[in-house]
């Protein structure tokens, strides 16, 4: 018997398949998935390996052949549709299979079992919440944060209590005393999860129509894929949690993934309340050995529904029935690190191999999803309402700073958004300022007229560099920074823009002994720095949150009645041509902040250009009418969807020899490439140096998928030749 493996060396000179003779030891034991140790290169040193194919007849000479040195036991096996999905990977997105299979199968660790410390509250749930309600009139937060996680599950692990809901000694020493709360030992292999549930699946609350048609159409729709679109607050959570039962009662497995930073303490607990002991929880905070352990209690059936970020998709479930991707458009489902897939594809095609259902959900859909719902490829169920009877969505008041400019205010803040700020302090209500900083660090706009120095053949914003130009990174157009607005004329032109912290200090100077709190890439560096932030703001220990695009992703703050959004036009300055759809989803989330618990809410929108398409739709709620817009765009110029789009990025330590080899690949492969591919480039990638290795890249348009994937088996064969031994990735953009 022969053994097709491959190596685990995640380089190109390797990836192909390795042919080794099985010994008869392990005929009737090996199969394919299995890891193996193999004897490889001249050393014959032994090498991780695995098995991809077994056959009865090889066509290589026998003497030629090595022989596989044994079966890595304590490794995992790929499942064979773990398999296929890892050739899928390396196929779309280029990479190595070694580089796929990683991804497919978690590094197993060993974990030594452990006793962990609970704390298990002891009276009836009525007691409970009489104790919740007069901690909440003494102001005690600490005894809030305790009892109100005690009503979503009553068994919580010690050290949750204390690194996460930041409860002290004395107030559990207080409660164990009084016999309200009592310590218990036992094995935890979730860290959080609470008792499994003896008599099936905890009820949720009614559902209301809206929601109840979305369960009964997702259930029974005849597209595997739905998108679930539901304003902001209109309950997709609860959803979800109920299409969570039905596939459970079918006896099946569910994957749930949330962007990382909306996977909070809150959101977890939902789910665990319903579902106890069969929910785990994968992130980048656990250890290898502890992700290694919950996915093996997936593997067996243990855990039958795993949340996370993009990696717990590769959760080695076996009944597999439905996936399900919160906030679907959020970018953190794209992977930087090669391959670059993209979690929402990966999670169709794996979908796909257990006859599972894949739902997207959003308040802001992905336009290219949304573009597949419009043609009948997806189905669509929408959500129009909030779920919370008498809320609505926040009145919004769109802002030109331009006027404000004329009347002599130059400061952060519009003369309406300081006088609503005032007003909801006096009420004794919350306030959320959002800074929208996305594209700030290299555009250049004008403060007269709002517009930016955009490219003259690709329709994106120009960087500015510190040479004193200004370059396209689409298609390396260059020219000298200007002087004054190409527009309009005027010399108010350059970079501009602020940071959090002198928006928290403009904030205390005009409103004295306001207490602030701020959520950005510097308070939230310590472990757990979201959710401290996050749960002091809940239990009002500050009036005024203000943050970057993190404090709008999904939080649900009961008090909060006024969001603030400050310069809300400068992400329409990146130099993407996505920048109008990623503008509208962050104005729409951070507008959806406001007003969700039955008081009324409202948004103030600061912007240079109130008549842009992407700010105006956004201020109307209404993703309708700004996809409608967007979609001329991307027809004009053959943008995804209208086209499909494919970079090719050549990295190395010598500039030079990275410009050279991205040269001769160009030049080789036009008289190649297949009719109808159009090629932008080469030029410098966003951040052309990073870790003193220099980045070029070419963007490639056609206007069909399959034309697209036949240029980049063009460019792979070149690369093999051509690339003098250059790193390089080959990726797609989404489609």
């Amino acid at each position: 018997m022969y053994a097709g493996v491959v190596i685990d060396i995640p380089h190109k000179n390797v990836d192909r398949l390795f042919t080794y003779r099985v010994p008869q030891a392990l005929e009737k034991s090996l199969k394919a998935g299995d890891s193996v140790l193999v004897p490889f290169g001249k050393g014959n040193k032994l090498r991780n390996a695995y098995v991809v194919s077994l056959s009865e007849k090889t066509g290589y000479p026998e003497e030629g052949l090595k022989e596989i040195d044994s079966i890595k036991e304590k490794d995992y096996s790929i499942e064979e549709r773990m398999l296929r999905l890892a050739i899928w990977m390396r196929d779309r997105y280029g990479g190595t299979l070694d580089q796929a299979l990683r991804l497919t199968v978690p590094t197993r660790t060993e974990v030594t079992p452990r006793d962990e410390r609970f704390y298990v509250f002891t009276k009836d749930r009525e007691e409970l919440e009489t104790m919740l309600a007069v901690a909440e009139k003494k102001k005690h937060y600490a005894r809030i944060r305790l009892f109100t996680a005690f009503l979503d599950n009553n068994e919580l692990p010690a050290g949750l209590v204390s690194d996460r809901l930041n409860i002290g000694s004395s107030t559990l020493k207080s409660l164990i005393g009084s016999g309200h709360v009592r310590v218990i030992s036992k094995k935890n292999r979730n860290s959080l999860a609470g008792p499994a549930l003896a008599d099936g699946l905890a009820k949720g609350p009614e559902l209301n129509e809206e929601q109840a048609n979305a369960v009964r159409g997702i259930l029974g729709a005849d597209r595997p894929v739905s998108i679930l679109h539901g304003i902001t607050g209109s309950g997709k959570t609860e959803v979800y949690l109920r299409l969570i039962e039905e596939v459970l009662r079918e006896g099946k497995e569910v994957i749930v993934l949330i962007p990382e930073i909306a996977l909070t303490f809150q959101t977890v607990m939902r789910f665990y309340a319903r579902f106890g002991d069969l929910v785990s929880v994968v992130h980048s905070r656990v250890s290898k050995g502890e992700k290694c352990e919950r996915f093996e209690l997936a593997k067996n059936g243990e855990v039958r529904v795993m949340i996370g970020p993009r990696s717990a998709l590769f959760t080695p479930f076996q009944k597999l029935g439905m996936i399900i991707i919160d906030e679907f458009h959020e970018s953190s489902y794209i992977s930087e690190q090669t391959p670059r897939y993209h979690a929402v594809e990966t999670a169709i095609r794996r979908a796909a191999d257990f006859d599972a259902k894949v739902v997207l959900g959003s308040a802001t859909p992905d336009v290219s999803c949304y573009y597949q719902a419009m043609n009948g490829e997806f189905g669509l169920f929408e959500l129009h309402e909030r779920a919370v009877p008498g809320s609505e969505l926040p009145k919004v008041t769109v802002v030109d700073l331009r006027e404000e400019l004329k009347k002599g205010n130059r400061t952060i803040f519009s003369e309406v958004l300081q006088e609503k700020i005032r007003e909801r302090l006096k009420k004794n209500e919350q306030v959320m300022l959002f800074l929208n900083r996305r594209g700030y660090a290299g555009s250049v706009s004008c403060r007269s007229c709002g517009k930016p120095v955009e490219c003259p053949h690709c329709s994106v914003s120009l960087h500015y560099h510190n040479n004193h130009r200004l370059k396209c990174h689409i298609c390396g157009y260059e020219m000298p920074m200007v002087d004054a607005c190409p527009t309009c004329g005027s010399s108010l032109i350059g970079r501009f823009g602020t940071g959090t912290q002198k928006v928290e200090e403009a904030v205390q100077e005009l409103f004295p002994g306001v207490r602030t709190l701020r959520m950005d890439a510097d308070t939230t560096s310590g472990k757990n720095g979201h959710q401290e932030i996050i749960e002091k703001f809940m239990n009002h220990d500050a009036d005024v949150l203000i943050g970057t695009q993190m404090i709008v992703k999904g939080h649900d703050f009961k008090n909060v009645t006024l969001m603030g959004i400050l310069a809300a036009d400068l992400s329409l300055n990146v130099p993407d041509y996505r920048a109008s759809e990623r503008t509208f989803q962050l104005l729409t989330q951070a507008e959806g902040r406001a007003g969700r618990a039955g008081i009324a809410g409202e948004c103030i929108v600061q912007t240079y250009v109130p008549e842009h398409y992407a700010v105006r739709t956004a201020a109307e709620q209404d993703f309708k009418a700004f996809y409608e817009e967007e979609m001329v765009f991307r027809k004009q110029l053959m943008y995804p969807p209208a086209g499909f789009f494919m970079m090719l990025m050549v990295s190395g330590a010598d500039r030079t020899g990275v410009h050279g080899t991205i040269g001769a690949i160009t030049e080789e492969a036009l008289p190649r490439l297949p009719a109808g591919v159009r090629i932008l480039g080469p030029t410098d990638a966003d951040i052309y140096r990073v870790k003193d290795m220099y980045r070029e890249m070419l963007y490639f348009k056609a206007g069909d998928e399959e034309t697209l994937l036949r240029a980049k088996r063009v460019f792979e064969e070149i690369t093999e030749t051509v690339s003098d031994g250059k790193r390089y990735y080959i990726s797609f953009e989404e489609p």
